[in-house]
C-alpha cells in the first residue's frame, strides 16, 4: 500500500507540472499576438456611429479590467490564473459580452457525442476484427477487410469526409450534411430530438471511424498475432480447449492492455475535437468554435478551449497511471 501511495504522489506531481507547463505556454502564445481584444472591441462597437472620446476610454478601461490587462504584466499573470482556477476566462471577444466558459459548456457536449460515440466504435470494431484476424490467419474475409482497412488508414479523415459528403448529400441524398440538428427542431421532445442528432451524426462519425479502425485492427492483429504462438495457447489447443474459449480467454484478454491504454490517450483527446471534420459538416463542436475563435482573434476564446484540453488530456493520463497497476497485477507501482 505504501508503494502505491508513493507512486499516486509522484503522479499527482507530474499531473500537476504538465497542466501547468501546458497552460503557461498556453498564455504566453495567446499574449504574444498581435491582436489587441480591447481596441478590436471598441473599433467593433464604434464602428456605425460617432463616439465620445470620454466614453471610448470609459469602455477600455472597463475592457481591460474584463480581460485581465490591467496593471503590469506580472499583475495580469496572476489575475489569470486566479480566474483559470475558478474556471472564468472572461468574455469573448467574437460574442462578447457572453463568458467564454458559457460558450465552451454549450459546444462541449456536441464535441463530446460525436467523439465519444465514434472512438468507442471504432475501438470496439477495430479490436474485435483484428483480434479474429490474427487467430484465424486463413479468413479470406478478414484478410480483404485487412487490406481495406489499411488502405483507408493513411488518408486523411478530412478527404473521407468530403467523399461522404459528395456521395450521400449530393449524388445520394439520404443524409443531412450540416448541423447537429434540424433547424428550429422541438428540443422538448426528447426522443425526437435525440434521434434527430444522431442522423445528422452518421456521417461525421463515419468519416473518423473509416480512417481509423485501421489503426486498432493493425494493432490488434499484431498483438495477437504473437500471442498465438505463445507455449500457454498452444497448450491449450492441444488440451482441445474450444477455439471460441482460447480466443475470448487467452488471446484477446491478454492483448487488450495496450489497447485499453491507447483507448484511455484518445478518449482524453475528444475535449480538442475533431476540427476538420466538424468544419466539413458544420457541426457545432469544440472544433469549429475553435476556428471561430481564431478567425476572430478572441484569444480568451482560444486560451479557454486549450487549457479544458490540456487539463482533460492530462487528467486521462493521470487516471491511465493509476489504474494500470490496478489492473494489470504485471505492473509494478513504483
Amino acid at each position: 500500500m505504501r508503494a502505491y501511495l508513493t507512486y499516486l504522489s509522484k503522479r499527482l506531481v507530474q499531473f500537476a507540472v504538465v497542466v501547468f507547463v501546458g497552460i503557461n505556454i498556453t498564455y504566453l502564445v495567446t499574449h504574444m499576438t498581435p491582436i489587441n481584444p480591447v481596441e478590436q472591441s471598441i473599433s467593433a462597437a464604434t464602428a456605425y456611429g460617432a463616439t465620445s472620446p470620454e466614453a471610448i476610454e470609459m469602455m477600455r478601461q472597463s475592457l481591460r479590467q474584463l480581460y485581465g490587462l490591467e496593471g503590469s504584466p506580472w499583475e495580469q499573470y496572476v489575475s489569470f490564473w486566479k480566474r483559470v482556477l475558478v474556471g472564468d476566462f472572461g468574455p469573448s471577444l467574437s460574442a462578447f459580452p457572453t463568458p467564454v466558459s458559457q460558450l465552451i459548456l454549450r459546444a462541449l457536449p456536441w464535441t463530446v457525442g460525436l467523439l465519444l460515440v465514434s472512438t468507442l466504435l471504432t475501438w470496439i470494431l477495430g479490436n474485435l476484427l483484428g483480434g479474429l484476424a490474427g487467430y484465424y490467419r486463413n479468413s479470406r474475409i478478414l484478410k480483404a477487410f485487412g487490406v481495406l482497412s489499411m488502405g483507408l488508414h493513411p488518408i486523411p479523415y478530412y478527404v473521407v469526409a468530403f467523399v461522404l459528403l459528395i456521395v450521400f448529400g449530393f449524388l445520394w441524398p439520404v443524409l443531412p450534411i450540416s448541423g447537429g440538428a434540424t433547424m428550429a427542431s422541438d428540443r422538448s421532445n426528447t426522443p425526437a430530438f435525440a434521434l434527430d442528432v444522431a442522423i445528422h451524426s452518421i456521417l461525421p462519425v463515419l468519416s473518423l471511424m473509416a480512417v481509423g479502425i485501421g489503426g486498432w485492427f493493425m494493432g490488434m492483429r499484431s498483438l495477437v498475432s504473437n500471442i498465438v504462438t505463445e507455449d500457454y495457447v498452444v497448450y491449450a489447443e492441444l488440451a482441445g480447449v474450444k477455439r471460441s474459449k482460447i480466443l475470448q480467454s487467452y488471446v484477446m484478454r491478454n492483448a487488450l492492455g495496450p489497447q485499453v491504454t491507447g483507448l484511455a490517450l484518445q478518449l482524453g483527446a475528444i475535449f480538442n475535437g475533431a476540427i476538420i471534420t466538424e468544419q466539413v459538416f458544420g457541426y457545432p463542436g469544440v472544433g469549429s468554435l475553435l476556428i471561430s475563435a481564431v478567425h476572430a482573434g478572441d484569444y480568451s476564446l482560444v486560451l479557454g478551449i486549450t487549457t479544458v484540453s490540456i487539463v482533460a488530456v492530462s487528467a486521462t493520463v493521470l487516471l491511465i497511471d493509476l489504474l494500470y497497476p490496478l489492473i494489470d497485477p504485471r505492473v509494478e507501482a513504483r
